[in-house]
């Protein structure tokens, strides 16, 4: 897994095609300062809200992709998926000020992603409105 800010960038311009997206189920997710978890900071949760209802990161799945994971093993093909990110809305921000995972509410936002053209889904590479999550205790 690995995220995808950049879509101008040749690299992953390929893998924007709707043939390639897919939404990604959750009702939490974790963030971290990549700054301070070397000092042993936790990891900080964030929801939609205390009842934590299902909403979905904008994926990408990079399919039969061929590349080096890891030099022992040389090229191997697998299967890979992305999470699109975009700037941090102010309760992510406060916690990792480079980036948060473009997360998708509503029904029109899924079928957008699903099914739109690079030039109408691309919009949505954008963070929730501040005060739209909450971090958990």
């Amino acid at each position: 897994v690995t995220n995808i800010r950049n879509t101008r960038s040749p690299h992953w311009r390929r893998w924007l095609g709707m043939e390639n997206r897919c939404v990604v189920p959750f009702t939490s997710f974790a963030e971290s300062n990549p700054n301070r978890a070397r000092d042993g900071e936790t990891n900080k949760w964030f929801a939609i809200n205390d009842e934590r209802p299902l909403a979905f990161f904008a994926g990408i799945h990079l399919q039969a992709h061929t590349s080096v994971r890891k030099i022992k093993t040389g090229m191997e093909t697998i299967d890979v998926f992305a999470f699109l990110t975009t700037d941090p809305n102010a309760e992510v921000g406060a916690v990792h000020p480079k980036a948060m995972p473009v997360i998708l509410t509503q029904a029109s936002e899924i079928e957008t992603w699903l099914s739109a053209d690079w030039s109408e889904a691309r919009h949505l590479q954008r963070p929730l409105d501040d005060d739209q999550l909450i971090e958990l205790d």
